[in-house]
């Protein structure tokens, strides 16, 4: 079924209507939005078969992959039903006033966090259903007390519009307001661009290409008042194979990073894209483990037709420059639109002299880089750009003998990985899914996890406010069971 874009009239008007939701929405207490979340994920659970068959059929993703993505996304809404009906990520802070104190009275100071107003948030291509329209984004900023506008994704749209449905569904049966959250097409640039460019929207949510994620940022930059786009983007996510370990390990260490490698057809943010390691036989070996596991892999359909043409493009660009050898691919049989696994190879001396070898290729794609030495392997860690992620392949006691690289690796990614593979993003308090720029636009926010709220709000102080105007987290009457910094001492 085709879906009209969105006017730009419709654009304004769905701002308008987010603002006037947000004059009350911004002051419902913690409980209140959490039987609101918790409603969302009740509606999109009974949203049932017809759901995942839809997105079955708009992403040519398996049933298996579809329910696991749901039940992330559900999951999603009542891990921040839970953190704001309990109430500690206010931060809330009180310094009570000592008016007798020299040589100048101390004043009464309160602080928490508030919301920023309405958010606009892009579904993201790879994921249909936990980074779109109820996903991590829309999420966190309804829990921190934000009005969402959707923009659906084009390949998802039909998708989109079942999970807009439940969630409208949960505003008309808790009683929310009526523009705390809106569903907007728009197959084109010119209703993103309305949606950044409006100047009710304080701040946007995007996961998807480094091309599409600058072009917001840059736009929201040029707003007369500039506004914060969280933007997650681009990253090769690089794995480091020590040589002791993988020496000993080749064989086993090939089947894994295989796995990964290929895992959703490589259609993950955290896709293992570059592989670096010291020359040597452990090394020759790792190669030709991984070759006949790559070779052995059964090419997919990927998400769509774009992403597919675009993946090709891509490939067929990296394999083309200086250096570049081929070391496995899978069967070429099939359509047009599979993605077709493949790992190549390249010099530490011709990667680093090369830019668009360190562009994300996304899909199932691996490079290899050989170094000759240790002192080599550091170089071109120091030449990456920005990551999400980064992986060491070793024992904790060959790891001790490079805590520099360690080091240099803290500077260069949000999560660092050790025996382990980059895939697989657990959905906990404890993660951060960020990093330094390309991977986002901002590496201080996760966009998963609880802390990723803080993306949508701001601290407040109240300076010398009587109790009856105070919000209510920061009264002294206040019967919320929230952690609160009294004066240096963290109460109940």
């Amino acid at each position: 079924m085709a879906h009209k874009d969105a006017t730009l009239e419709e654009v304004d008007q769905a701002l308008k209507e987010a603002q006037l939701a947000f004059l009350s929405y911004k002051n419902f207490s913690g409980k209140k939005k959490a039987t609101f979340l918790r409603a969302i994920a009740d509606e999109i659970e009974a949203l049932g078969a017809a759901l995942v068959s839809i997105a079955m059929k708009e992403t040519n993703l398996p049933e298996a992959r579809i329910v696991g993505e749901r039940g992330r996304t559900t999951h999603h809404c009542r891990m921040f039903a839970d953190l704001v009906e309990e109430g500690s990520w206010l931060e809330a802070r009180v310094d009570t006033a000592l008016p007798n104190r020299v040589p100048a009275p101390k004043p009464d100071l309160r602080k928490m966090l508030v919301p920023l107003g309405p958010v606009v948030v892009f579904g993201a291509a790879n994921f249909p259903l936990a980074y779109s329209t109820a996903g991590g984004d829309t999420a966190s900023a309804l829990a921190g007390g934000c009005p969402v506008i959707v923009k659906a994704h084009p390949a998802h749209a039909g998708t989109s519009e079942l999970v807009a449905k439940a969630i409208f569904t949960a505003i008309e049966k808790t009683g929310m307001p009526k523009g705390v959250f809106q569903h907007l097409y728009g197959a084109g640039f010119e209703v993103g661009q309305a949606l950044v460019k409006n100047p009710l929207t304080k701040a946007v949510g995007f996961t998807g290409s480094l091309a599409g994620g600058k072009a917001l940022f840059d736009l929201a930059n040029q707003r007369p008042e500039p506004i914060p786009v969280f933007a997650e983007m681009s990253s090769i996510n690089p794995i480091i194979l020590l040589p002791e370990t993988l020496n000993r390990d080749a064989d086993k260490t090939a089947a894994t990073l295989a796995g990964s490698i290929t895992l959703g057809v490589g259609q993950f943010c955290t896709n293992p894209g570059l592989i670096l390691a010291i020359e040597g036989a452990g090394l020759d070996q790792f190669i030709k483990s991984l070759g006949t596991e790559i070779e052995k892999a059964i090419p997919s359909t990927m998400l769509h037709q774009g992403i597919a043409d675009n993946y090709s493009k891509k490939l067929k660009n990296a394999l083309a420059q200086k250096g570049v050898k081929v070391e496995a691919s899978a069967s070429a049989e099939g359509t047009s639109a599979q993605g077709r696994p493949t790992v190549a190879s390249v010099s530490a001396s011709d990667f680093a002299k090369n830019p668009a070898l360190a562009e994300e290729v996304f899909g199932p794609f691996s490079l290899i880089v050989r170094c000759k030495d240790m002192k080599e392997l550091n170089t071109v860690v120091n030449y990456a750009h920005g990551q999400l992620t980064a992986s060491i392949i070793a024992d904790e006691s060959e790891i001790l003998n490079y805590k520099s690289l360690i080091n240099s690796l803290v500077e260069k990614a949000g999560r660092l990985v050790i025996n382990g593979v980059p895939t697989g993003v657990e959905v906990v308090a404890a993660q951060n899914h960020g990093g330094p720029f390309p991977a986002t636009t901002d590496s201080r926010f996760t966009a998963v996890g609880t802390d990723s709220i803080k993306r949508f709000v701001r601290p407040v102080s109240f300076q010398n406010f009587p109790d009856t105007l105070l919000p209510d987290e920061l009264k002294e009457s206040n019967p919320l069971t929230i952690w609160r910094l009294y004066n240096g001492e963290w109460r109940k």
